[in-house]
C-alpha cells in the first residue's frame, strides 16, 4: 500500500481491496477491543486512550513474577533486570520520535515532565518573560504555564501570549504564528506549542516554528501528546530545545502510563542548566557512591528524578514492540490514507450535515478529524454508541474520530460513515 491514493471510491469493493492490500493489517490482531454485546467495538479513540496490546498483561505478569521470585535481586538478575529495563525502551521511543537515544527518556507523566522542562528552559527576565502558546492548548498545559509564570512573580494575563485563530476561522494560520514570533520575539522567553492540537486536530510545522523562535533568541518546546505515535516526527533535526508527550494515546501504554521527554543534545552536557534533581538522574558511574553533590547523567536522563515503575514500563514495552515492527513511515502512510478516506466519505454526506474543523491538507493534521454536526452532537454520540462505535466529545460541540493505523481498517471508516449517513437522512 505504498504511494498516495489518487482516487477513493465509496463502494465496499474498494474497502475490501484496500484492507486486503494493507501490509499492516495483521497488527489489528495484536490488540484487545472492548465489546459491544458479543462483537468488538468499532474503536476510533486512539487519540484519547489506545487499545491494550495483547502482550501487555504477559509482560506485566513477567515483571510481577521476577518480583515474587527474586525480590530486590530483580534489579540485577532475571531475563530483564530492572536496572536497565528502561534503556531499550528509550531507544525504541527515540526512533519513534525522530531523536537520538541520549535525547529521549521515559519518565513521570506528561504534566510533570512539562514542569521539569520549564524549570530548565523557562528562565524569564524583565526584558524577556513572555510565553507564546495556543489559546486552545489543552487545559493542563495552560494550568502548568500559568503556575510557572506565577512562580517567577509574573502575571499570566500579561505574560502569556495566547494565539487564537482569526475571527470566523477554526485553525491557526501558519503565517500568523511566524509573524507573532517575529513581532514579539524579543520579549518571548519560551515558545510552547502542542504540535497536534487536541481540539482542532491541526498539526504545526515544528521545524519552521523552531527556526523562527531561535532566530529571536527564544527557547522552544512542544507538547507532543497527540503527535507521538501519530506523526512521523524528526525532533533532533527540527531542533526544539525540549518536548514532552504521554504514551497512553496512540502509543497504547495504558491509562496514566509513563510519559516521555526529549532534550536536544546541544544541552546534553550543560550542568549549568537549572533543573530539579533526583538520585536516578545522577551520573550512573557515581550514582551508587552516594555522594552529596549532584552530577547529572549526560542527555535527557539527567532530568530523571526517580527509578521508573517497572510494571508501567512492561506495559509500554508491549506496544513499542509493535511500533518497532510496523515502523513510523509505514504507519504514517496508512494513516494519511485512512483519514483521507474518512474525509472523502464525509464529503459525500448531505450538504450542511457535518463540518470538519481539521485542515484538509494531510501535512497539517494527524489521524483524527474534529467534526461539528448540524444536529445535536450529544445525540449523535449516543447514536454512534448504540451502534457500537466509540468516538469522543469535546465541549462545546465537537466529536473527534481517530482511525489509528495500527488497529483500525478501511472497513471501520466505511462503517462509521455509513451510520452517520443513515442518521443524516433520517
Amino acid at each position: 500500500m505504498s504511494g498516495a491514493v489518487t482516487r477513493y471510491e465509496a463502494g465496499e469493493a474498494f474497502v475490501r481491496k484496500m484492507d486486503a492490500e494493507d501490509p499492516l493489517r495483521g497488527f489489528r490482531e495484536e490488540f484487545l477491543f472492548p465489546l459491544h454485546g458479543d462483537q468488538p467495538e468499532l474503536y476510533l479513540l486512539g487519540n484519547s486512550l489506545g487499545l491494550q496490546p495483547r502482550k501487555a498483561k504477559q509482560y506485566v505478569l513477567e515483571a510481577m513474577e521476577s518480583w515474587a521470585t527474586l525480590g530486590v535481586d530483580g534489579h540485577f538478575r532475571g531475563e530483564r533486570p530492572w536496572m536497565e529495563y528502561h534503556v531499550g525502551l528509550g531507544e525504541q521511543m527515540a526512533r519513534i520520535m525522530g531523536a537520538r537515544p541520549a535525547e529521549v527518556v521515559v519518565m513521570n507523566t506528561l504534566s510533570v515532565n512539562l514542569h521539569l522542562m520549564m524549570v530548565s528552559f523557562y528562565r524569564p527576565t524583565p526584558e524577556r518573560s513572555k510565553i507564546l502558546m495556543e489559546a486552545s492548548a489543552f487545559p493542563s498545559d495552560q494550568y502548568a504555564v500559568a503556575s510557572q509564570v506565577r512562580h517567577h512573580g509574573y502575571d499570566p494575563a500579561r505574560t502569556v501570549i495566547a494565539l487564537a485563530p482569526r475571527e470566523g476561522e477554526s485553525v491557526l494560520r501558519p503565517e500568523d504564528i511566524l509573524e507573532t514570533i517575529e513581532r514579539h520575539g524579543q520579549e518571548i522567553a519560551l515558545v510552547l506549542f502542542g504540535n497536534v492540537n487536541y481540539l482542532s486536530g491541526q498539526a504545526f510545522d515544528m521545524a519552521a516554528i523552531t527556526r523562527a523562535a531561535h532566530a529571536q533568541g527564544c527557547r522552544v518546546g512542544f507538547d507532543l501528546a497527540h503527535a507521538a505515535g501519530n506523526l512521523a516526527l524528526s525532533l533532533h533535526d527540527d531542533g526544539p530545545d525540549f518536548a514532552v508527550w504521554c504514551t497512553y494515546k496512540y502509543l497504547n501504554a495504558g491509562p496514566g502510563a509513563l510519559a516521555g521527554a526529549f532534550v536536544h543534545e546541544r544541552h546534553a552536557n550543560d550542568p549549568t542548566l537549572h533543573r530539579f534533581a533526583g538520585w536516578w538522574g545522577n551520573d550512573k558511574r557515581t550514582r551508587f557512591l552516594m555522594k552529596p553533590d549532584y552530577e547529572p547523567t549526560p542527555g535527557a536522563e539527567g532530568w530523571v528524578l526517580s527509578n521508573p515503575p517497572i510494571l508501567q514500563l512492561a506495559a509500554l514495552r508491549a506496544s513499542l514492540e509493535q511500533f518497532e515492527r510496523a515502523t513510523m513511515p509505514a504507519l504514517r502512510d496508512k494513516s494519511v490514507k485512512l483519514t483521507g478516506y474518512l474525509e472523502f466519505l464525509l464529503d459525500r454526506l448531505p450538504p450542511g450535515f457535518v463540518h470538519s474543523l481539521t485542515p484538509r491538507n494531510p501535512a497539517q493534521r494527524g489521524a483524527h478529524l474534529s467534526l461539528r454536526f448540524s444536529k445535536e452532537p450529544q445525540r449523535m454520540l449516543e447514536t454512534l454508541r448504540s451502534e457500537g462505535i466509540h468516538c469522543d466529545f469535546r465541549s462545546p460541540d465537537v466529536i473527534r474520530a481517530a482511525p489509528a493505523p495500527l488497529y483500525n481498517s478501511f472497513e471501520d471508516v466505511h462503517r462509521f460513515v455509513g451510520v452517520l449517513e443513515r442518521h443524516a437522512r433520517s
